[in-house]
């Protein structure tokens, strides 16, 4: 019987589709900002950048130091939902700030977009059409994914911790790989002796001392 690992399962973040949305939205933040904002003087270019930068980062940080911490990869993916938070309110408040309508569910083209951003995660999905964009249309096509990648994110992390309750941390783990190498040990023991003793009433039946 294999020992017991104390190192958690976790899913690789590369096919986690919230991850793939999150690096879309981080390129596609790079290309708004370089069409749309001005290079030099402001801080939103940054701020948006990074935000989106530590959105993605952060998933795949979490899913890495989730192989040993639950603790750390939800606190991580939390962080990465924090800094998508962020990047959302830097594309509603351009919106504001411009005066340009936010889409909402009464918008003609609100659903036709919903419906794109639900069944496509990667950016090679989206570069095309974005180079054409407006402006508008970026930002509420970021926003959307925005919201889409939370709630997907809000319900990994709610199995991450129903996994949490049922199977504990690596303290758990590694009381378990303890325990599981010992009993293993105390098997292997108590074969040997009753081979010892086979042997032995083997070798009193046919006379020969021992």
């Amino acid at each position: 019987m294999p020992a017991k690992s104390i190192f958690r399962r976790t899913a690789n973040w590369k096919n986690l589709h919230f991850y793939h949305k999150a690096d879309t939205l981080y390129q596609m933040t790079v290309v708004f900002c370089h069409r749309f904002l001005p290079t030099h003087g402001d801080r939103t270019v940054d701020q948006m950048v990074q935000a989106a930068r530590s959105g993605k980062q952060n998933i795949v940080e979490g899913s890495e130091d989730g192989k040993t911490s639950t603790e750390m990869e939800l606190k991580l993916l939390n962080v990465a939902r924090a800094s998508l938070g962020e990047l959302r309110e830097d594309y509603e408040d351009y919106l504001k700030s411009h005066s340009l309508p936010f889409w909402d569910a009464k918008h003609p083209r609100f659903d036709a977009m919903l419906t794109y951003c639900r069944g496509h995660n990667d950016y090679a999905d989206y570069a095309a059409l974005i180079e054409k964009m407006t402006e508008e249309e970026i930002c509420n096509m970021a926003i959307t994914l925005c919201r889409i990648t939370d709630k997907m994110m809000v319900s990994y992390l709610e199995h991450l911790e129903k996994q949490f309750v049922t199977e504990g941390g690596i303290k758990e783990r590694m009381h378990s790989a303890r325990t599981g190498y010992r009993q293993e040990q105390d098997a292997k023991m108590a074969a040997l002796e009753q081979e010892n003793q086979r042997l032995k009433a083997l070798l009193q039946q046919h006379g020969i001392p021992y």
